[in-house]
């Protein structure tokens, strides 16, 4: 590529609109410093040396693993989880065809860039800097073929000479899978007026919760309807603790996340930060379940009453995009005393039974309330069994049984995380 090229490569990419982000983090304002370099003709070869070796480094660190060229594979990543006017619009099915134009635009002067694979650019800093043989080519093997839709798009792209052509399936990407952070994972945790992603979640899934199922179905199908956007309820799942409340709702996130679903965890401690988290998820055209576990609260604490503002709605018309998905081992979820209900408890409050019952009114307020009760024997062993069936652990019923019940009476009690437990120490002691 003569210096001319390069320098009209150059200023196209400082001037694209709409993906120019794409090109704000570290490795790519390295290659464009480096592209600067190589077209300016008069080489400072230290200079050039140094921009190359950090480059080489960022791609090192955070190229992922689409391509085995870590150079394609981290600009298709960065095009891929875009957040931009087009890409937003695309996520709630909205078409512009000016964006739609310039994102074609951008797209092209993007797939330029994507044809500075790792030997190419090897050689033309070599060609710079003769007799520096200190470096190899950004490569790696062929990844693994990997079926997902982030996978599959990122192929495709690669092999498409125009991009611009290739702007309907980014749109189409965008419109199943969100885009942003949004379009890579699919769980979260609001912190501190902050959006984290969780790269870890937990993998459970339906087919690892033995028991319950009958429990679990109307969730299942309140969530169906709120991916279709038909009316869907605010669920409140509460029973003792280890009945599988928690992993219940965990396990409909991985379900549905290929749908369009999305899980934010919200501690009890940020309530008070649920207008900015509405705020931030407002308008997106994705569906998303705030998720709080163990929700409760003690009869001094007032935090339960921001949750009016999405449960009962305020004067500002809660998102239709969100539904709050809680887990409480209280039915009432407030703490109530037999102090309460005393007229000496209500003494320093003229109009304390209003209040109580604003108290006890809280768990009302979810349209869904699922109960999830302590297991019996019989519902206990149908656990066991299950798990047991699960992992291929082939003891006979009669003595698998015996030593549940055993396992139980020296426990916890009987729960789905008590039968569980006891199918790991059993695992763990097989032969």
């Amino acid at each position: 590529m003569e210096r001319s090229q390069i320098a009209r490569l150059l200023l196209k990419a400082r001037g694209m609109v709409l993906f120019r982000r794409v090109l704000a983090p570290p490795p790519a304002r390295d290659m464009l410093d480096l592209l600067g370099l190589l077209a300016s003709g008069r080489t400072d070869t230290g200079k050039l040396a140094e921009v190359f070796g950090r480059l080489w480094e960022g791609l090192a660190l955070d190229s992922g693993d689409l391509l085995a060229d870590a150079w394609q594979s981290y600009l298709l990543g960065r095009v891929l989880d875009d957040e931009n006017p087009f890409s937003l619009g695309a996520e709630r099915s909205e078409s512009s065809p000016r964006l739609t134009e310039q994102a074609r635009r951008d797209l092209r002067t993007l797939r330029e860039l994507f044809d500075l694979d790792g030997p190419y650019v090897l050689a033309l800093v070599e060609e710079a800097v003769p007799g520096l043989d200190i470096w190899v080519p950004w490569t790696a093997p062929e990844p693994p073929e990997i079926d997902s839709p982030r996978h599959v798009l990122a192929r495709k792209l690669a092999a498409a000479g125009d991009w611009g052509a290739c702007a309907g399936l980014l749109a189409d990407y965008y419109a199943g899978r969100g885009a942003g952070l949004f379009g890579r994972h699919w769980a979260f945790r609001w912190r501190e007026g902050v959006l984290y992603p969780v790269t870890r979640p937990d993998p459970v899934r339906f087919t690892d919760l033995v028991g319950y199922e009958r429990e679990r179905e109307p969730l299942l199908e309140n969530t169906r309807r709120f991916l279709a956007g038909r009316p869907a309820h605010h669920a409140l799942l509460y029973g003792l603790p280890g009945t599988g409340k928690s992993s219940t709702i965990k396990a409909l996130a991985n379900e549905f996340a290929g749908a369009g679903l999305r899980l934010v965890e919200l501690a009890k401690d940020d309530l008070g930060e649920l207008p900015w988290l509405l705020n931030a998820l407002r308008g997106r055209g994705l569906c998303f379940v705030l998720f709080v576990d163990d929700l409760s609260f003690e009869e001094y604490e007032v935090e339960y009453k921001t949750l009016k503002a999405l449960l009962e709605g305020s004067v500002e018309q809660p998102p239709a995009n969100v539904r709050l998905y809680a887990t409480s081992n209280r039915r009432n979820i407030i703490r109530e005393r037999f102090s309460d209900r005393e007229e000496n408890g209500l003494a320093d409050d003229v109009h304390g039974r209003d209040t109580m019952h604003e108290k006890l009114s809280l768990a009302a307020r979810f349209g869904l309330r699922l109960t999830f009760p302590a297991p019996d024997q019989e519902r206990y062993l149908e656990i066991v069994r299950g798990l047991a069936r699960e992992r291929g652990l082939g003891i006979a019923e009669e003595d698998l049984d015996r030593r549940a019940l055993l396992w139980d009476r020296w426990h916890a009690g009987r729960s789905g995380r008590t039968a569980r437990q006891f199918v790991d120490e059993l695992e763990a002691g097989l032969p």
